[in-house]
């Protein structure tokens, strides 16, 4: 029988996440023992395996939840009308999610080596199925004449490793507001997909 939401074991499911989640991103995958995850949920070690089988189980679910969210938040969106639009939303909507989740970001990316075969392939599949959302605004701006992209597949990871590195540089309180980062952002996106402005 499913427990009901909010129960205790889900509460101590989501303590446990948030404190792998830390400690993960602070120390790396490596150096991180499941007993301190245990203590930095405030339980017992034992307790920790009543929810996960072992630590690539909590990576690969901290990932997956990731990954999972991002793709449901960006299909929960409302769609502007024209690629154009659609491309300057997406990118917005990125760089506000891995602002507001850096911990996430920077797991998915350096940590997924830490995967088995089978975890790896799942991960990297929901990440597909994200960038193909990308890919399809441009391959309907590049059929429209808006976009001119050789190659949509390429421009679509370029854009994503672009938007991906703010976050190795960006800090609150900096020079640049994170409005003024996006507005510059989207400048060079739009520049490189060498959109004609035409919706």
């Amino acid at each position: 029988m499913a427990r009901p939401r909010g129960s205790t074991s889900e509460i101590t499911g989501q303590r446990l996440r948030a404190a792998a989640l830390r400690l993960f991103a602070r120390h790396g995958f490596a150096a991180v023992s499941m007993r301190q995850i245990a203590a930095g949920a405030g339980v017992q070690a034992g307790t920790l395996y009543l929810h996960f089988a072992d630590k690539e189980d909590l990576l690969f679910d901290l990932l997956r939840s990731h990954m999972e969210d991002l793709i449901a938040a960006w299909d929960g969106q409302a769609r502007p009308e024209g690629p154009l639009d659609r491309l300057r939303e997406f990118v917005g909507f990125h760089l506000g999610r891995n602002r507001d989740h850096p911990d996430a970001v920077f797991l998915s990316y350096m940590e997924l080596r830490n995967l088995g075969p089978a975890n790896f392939a799942r991960i990297e599949s929901l990440r597909r199925d994200y960038e193909d959302r990308l890919s399809a605004i441009l391959a309907e701006g590049e059929a429209a004449g808006v976009f001119a992209c050789p190659d949509v597949k390429l421009a679509t990871m370029a854009i994503i490793a672009m938007l991906n590195g703010v976050n190795t540089w960006y800090r609150e309180g900096g020079r640049l507001t994170r409005e003024r980062v996006g507005e510059i952002y989207w400048g060079m996106v739009r520049q490189a997909v060498a959109a004609s402005g035409r919706a």
